[in-house]
């Protein structure tokens, strides 16, 4: 067995870190807008006003333990000097979309991820009509990529709440946005009907755990509000498959979690069920979404934390009835856990996990990701064992402060750490006889990281000249790793020198 003639290779992206134009064609602002530029030393910042008049930032972005603006305060952009926001200019796609894609089809894409800012669609999120300007960019879009023969794979929301429902319901923790989205989602069904076949509803829908600011709109984040706004994204995701499988058939709805596999430490089994449980964190969101129930494991946790679902009457049985056609994940690496701590390296990578250390046998990154040559493989494994359903891999990269130079990037540590991730998935296909939708490596154009605000940490085959604060020229340079994808795909993966 080989990679199939149908499986799909190209690159992914997300409109917060790419696209840039955030004041352009009459879009609103969303969570993401309101956040600052970052380091892997300096955590990044959402800032926010009070009634009175005060401003500031607080952290409640990814490993950051504050959960809570100040009482009172609403999330807004605060003009001046004092804050720089990188999602404002990104890698501004929104005015090089037709250069990006020509040169992704050129590296032999046959598919291209993107998300769509609902609050460009609909600036409040809910308001009565869309905005046309925001449907015409997205429509040029997609023609742009079936231009050149490439699939759209659409995510619905990556990481961008619009902030009119973040301030005035707390984001996901009102049932008002379950409406919302799935009128939003209904819009782009019908107006992208033809042009778009694939979609994800919500990008690493686990990361509420540890981002509920980023990843749900939550302003305030007790572990009850948490509990509140992965219901409601699980009803909407089930709403939406109902609604595609009702009035749009030819459409297939995925879901996406931030996967990858959990070590332990050492035989102590009481490391061994750590690393269980830790997995378990992440596979309740693709129990629910694929499986259509809430696992025993969690309703347990749930009680004895005295946490009550918003159910009314009816929701199980949607949940049952409409789960996600497809699975699709990110996978970076893998993570160690352990209960001996002492004198134990803290790991790094993302999505951070407690008691998470560092593996003495894979080499890392400045930021301390790791290159695991069996993670996909493993990864894949436990899916397809557990749901027995279509799986996509739709992110997976390095970042890495690329250095540019003789008019290019040499970064043979990128094509390395291609080379052993997609081996990896050959390894799941062809010793396992685990089928794949597809591959798409995160970050094919350089873009902000989300995790730091930066373009330092760059993940992408294509350069682009912009520095941490969107100077530069944005030109667009192939890197010595867009030859070897390309070289790569042309070869259906078999080609891996």
């Amino acid at each position: 067995m080989t990679f199939s003639k149908d499986f799909l290779w190209g690159g992914a992206t997300a409109a917060n870190q790419y696209e840039g134009g955030v004041f352009e064609g009459g879009a609103g602002l969303s969570t993401a807008d309101v956040m600052t530029n970052g380091s892997h030393t300096v955590r990044r910042q959402v800032t926010w006003k009070k009634p009175d008049g005060t401003t500031g930032s607080t952290p409640l972005c990814f490993g950051s333990p504050e959960r809570n603006l100040p009482e009172g305060a609403v999330p807004c952009v605060i003009e001046g000097d004092k804050y720089y926001y990188p999602s404002h200019i990104a890698s501004d796609f929104y005015h090089h979309y037709k250069e990006d894609i020509k040169m992704c089809a050129e590296e032999g894409f046959q598919c291209f991820r993107l998300s769509i800012k609902w609050s460009r669609i609909f600036p409040n999120g809910d308001d009565a009509q869309p905005n046309e300007a925001g449907l015409k960019f997205y429509e040029d879009v997609f023609d742009e990529c079936h231009k050149y023969g490439m699939e759209p794979l659409v995510t619905l929301l990556h990481y961008e709440t619009p902030l009119s429902l973040a301030a005035r319901f707390n984001g996901w923790n009102d049932r008002h946005l379950v409406d919302a989205y799935v009128k939003y989602a209904t819009t782009c069904f019908k107006r992208f009907q033809g042009k778009v076949k694939y979609y994800l509803t919500f990008n690493e829908i686990n990361c509420i755990d540890e981002a509920p600011y980023v990843t749900a709109g939550l302003i305030h984040g007790e572990p009850q509000n948490i509990a509140n706004a992965a219901f409601h994204q699980f009803l909407a995701s089930a709403l939406t498959v109902k609604e595609a499988h009702e009035n749009f058939p030819e459409l297939k709805i995925g879901m996406m979690l931030a996967a990858g596999p959990v070590y332990g430490y050492t035989s102590d089994p009481a490391d061994q069920l750590l690393a269980r449980k830790a997995e378990d964190r992440a596979l309740f969101y693709s129990d629910v979404q694929m499986l259509g129930f809430y696992p025993n494991y969690k309703l347990a946790e749930y009680k004895r934390n005295g946490i009550t679902l918003p159910v009314k009457e009816g929701d199980f049985e949607i949940l049952r009835k409409y789960p996600c056609d497809f699975l699709s994940f990110s996978c970076y690496g893998s993570h160690v856990v352990t209960t001996h701590m002492e004198d134990k390296e803290a790991g790094g990578g993302n999505g951070a996990m407690q008691r998470t250390v560092a593996n003495p046998y894979l080499k890392t990154n400045a930021w301390g990701w790791a290159t695991d040559p069996d993670c996909l493989r493993i990864t894949v494994n436990t899916f397809y064992n557990r749901y027995h359903c279509p799986i996509f891999c739709v992110e997976n990269g390095i970042g890495w402060n690329d250095v540019f130079e003789d008019n290019t990037v040499h970064d043979s540590y990128r094509i390395d750490y291609m080379r052993a991730n997609i081996q990896s998935l050959k390894d799941a296909e062809e010793i396992d006889g685990i089928p794949m939708m597809g591959y798409l490596y995160w970050g094919c154009v350089d873009m902000v990281s989300n995790g730091e605000g930066e373009m330092a940490k760059r993940y992408g085959q294509i350069y682009v000249d912009a520095d941490n604060y969107g100077q530069g020229t944005m030109k667009r340079t192939p890197k010595d790793s867009f030859y070897w994808y390309q070289k790569c795909i042309k070869s259906n993966g078999e080609d891996l020198k």
